[in-house]
């Protein structure tokens, strides 16, 4: 049976409009009303940079939690009482966007001559309180940064989901948050490949020339570099993209790392043949079919930012998702509920990107991890709720 794929309007939030806050407070709850009495929701944090996949990865994360609904809040601007928002909601999960604690609007950007970047431009102060209310089961008040417009729109009443996800540029910039976040990952990708995948979009799907997309990147740099970069040091997860090392003249082509850091509560890293091990593997080309340059798998034991960490990689396409399970079934700790799980999540989301590398598989084994640590947490916080009783 595959996996309900409850997320499929998860890209419809970014359009234009906004209602009152006392009808959005009444509307918003609609969504999320799956937190028990006394449950303490679990805190995802996942940095990036924009347009470096946070989206698709949360198609991945939300469509394996399931639930009866996942979209924008409020429905989003088009449906009756929608508003623009950039928050999507199920009944399990919330997903926050960061840019809404941005300091100013564009316009006020342009007086400050400051990036999204800086962090100086962030209300990190706010970020906190919200994030801690919602940990602590209470409802909040967020702000909206619209991304149509660039302005700040009338907040949006956040109710409390047993996942909090919250993505962005600095999620773990500022202490006392990282201390509220149970589980963090970070998508790291390289400037070849970041570049080509802006290519991609801005100058074969909106016309921009390559000089503009050349100079965007270049503008971002100094500021991606200091602010957003250094907070790989503090992820448990870091997925990171680069070009093929099979063929250097290839430059579609990814090798793919997911790097995972050792001795993270109720996370246990996924391995290759033999946890513990260093394996270098190619796959029978009979049962896993790639184009060229191929397709090879490692799985290694390295040190990153002074962490021990156990790195599963994937380079190379494969042509038939169906052939993955080929791959899972010589994967541990994938934190699969049945055989071929993994294959059937891919297979779910067969149309979005990176569903044929690398990229959709290492995902698709971050959100079983989230989804793992949720159900460990829960179940301990059960036990102890139970025990609690017995002992009144």
């Amino acid at each position: 049976m595959k996996l309900s794929i409850v997320a499929a309007a998860l890209t419809a939030a970014t359009t234009t409009a906004f209602m009152p806050s006392s009808l959005r407070a009444a509307k918003s709850s609609s969504l999320q009303m799956a937190l028990k009495d006394g449950e303490t929701p679990i805190v995802i944090g996942l940095a990036a940079d924009s347009g470096c996949g946070k989206s698709t990865f949360m198609r991945r994360v939300t469509s394996t939690f399931g639930g009866d609904q996942c979209g924008p809040l409020g429905g989003g601007f088009g449906a009756p009482g929608g508003w623009e928002t950039n928050t999507l909601v199920s009944d399990m999960a919330t997903v926050i966007c960061l840019d809404d604690y941005h300091l100013n609007d564009r316009e006020g950007r342009k007086v400050s001559g400051l990036t999204a970047l800086n962090t100086a431009e962030q209300k990190f102060d706010l970020m906190y309180e919200h994030v801690k209310a919602l940990k602590d089961g209470q409802s909040v008040m967020k702000p909206i940064y619209n991304h149509v417009n660039g302005t700040l729109d009338t907040p949006e009443k956040i109710e409390p989901t047993p996942v909090i996800i919250i993505e962005g540029l600095h999620p773990f910039v500022d202490e006392r948050v990282r201390d509220l976040i149970d589980f963090s990952l970070y998508l790291d990708i390289s400037p070849d490949v970041k570049l080509n995948w802006k290519i991609q979009r801005d100058m074969e799907e909106r016309g921009h020339s390559l000089e503009s997309i050349m100079a965007s990147i270049e503008a971002r740099k100094p500021d991606f570099d200091a602010y957003i970069e250094p907070q790989k040091e503090f992820a448990d997860y870091v997925i990171e993209c680069n070009p093929t090392a099979l063929d250097p003249e290839d430059k579609s082509t990814l090798r793919v790392r997911a790097i995972q850091k050792n001795g993270v509560a109720d996370f246990n890293p996924t391995y290759l043949f033999d946890e513990g091990s260093e394996i270098e593997w190619s796959p029978s080309a009979d049962k896993l079919s790639s184009p060229a340059p191929g397709m090879k798998l490692k799985y290694t034991q390295e040190k990153y930012f002074g962490n021990d960490v156990s790195v599963v990689e994937m380079d190379g396409t494969f042509d038939n998702i169906q052939e993955l399970v080929y791959v899972e079934s010589n994967l541990g700790n994938t934190n699969s509920k049945f055989y071929g799980e993994i294959t059937q999540a891919m297979l779910s989301l067969a149309d979005s990107p990176g569903s044929n590398n690398g990229t959709g598989l290492m995902q698709t084994l971050a959100a079983f991890a989230i989804r793992e640590l949720y159900n460990k947490k829960a179940a301990a916080a059960k036990l102890a709720s139970t025990k609690a009783a017995a002992s009144a």
